[in-house]
């Protein structure tokens, strides 16, 4: 069953591009994070079920990199997100035009062609209370469909979290 899971998201990242940016403090010894939770009061901007589904695929991943949930961790997880719509680059150019003995005009009319992608954009920060602070970020962007079916949905955050922890923890 997880190699299934594994063939789904990998066709999912490379079907959608999912563009993700990392920013981290460079002193900070990763080594010393063994265990980590999440902030309590998250304002994530996502419904319950999508946390829910984010919060899961981030355990899975978080854990097969041999970190543990913990009551007393050592780093907590905070997320944000943010949906927007893309503007849409496809038009088509209508244009009208005229000359003659010095007298020229035109008229020329961009008309979009599909629709616009809806997107959204998902910061996940790694902060040390006891110390450093925010430690690691990541910020990943993809489109994103409101009506995506549950399961599609879980396939949808698991390859968004493979995508942000495959350079977690980084290399020096």
């Amino acid at each position: 069953m997880r190699y299934l899971s594994l063939i789904v998201v990998l066709f999912l990242v490379s079907c959608a591009p999912i563009r993700v940016n990392y920013d981290y403090e460079t002193a900070t010894d990763f080594t010393t994070y063994k265990t980590y939770n999440y902030y309590a009061n998250i304002q994530s901007g996502l419904s319950e079920l999508d946390v829910n589904r984010l919060m899961n695929a981030l355990d899975e991943e978080l854990q097969s990199k041999g970190l543990t949930l913990s009551e007393t961790p050592d780093f907590f997880i905070d997320i944000k997100s943010d949906e927007f719509q893309e503007a849409n680059r496809s038009s088509v150019g209508v244009g009208l035009g005229g000359g003659g003995r010095n007298v020229g005009g035109g008229v020329s009319i961009g008309i979009p062609v599909g629709q616009s992608n809806l997107n959204r954009q998902i910061i996940i920060d790694f902060v040390d209370e006891n110390g450093v602070g925010l430690f690691w970020q990541a910020v990943s962007e993809d489109s994103f469909n409101p009506n995506a079916k549950p399961d599609k949905r879980e396939a949808k955050f698991k390859a968004i979290v493979v995508k942000i922890l495959e350079n977690y923890p980084p290399k020096k």
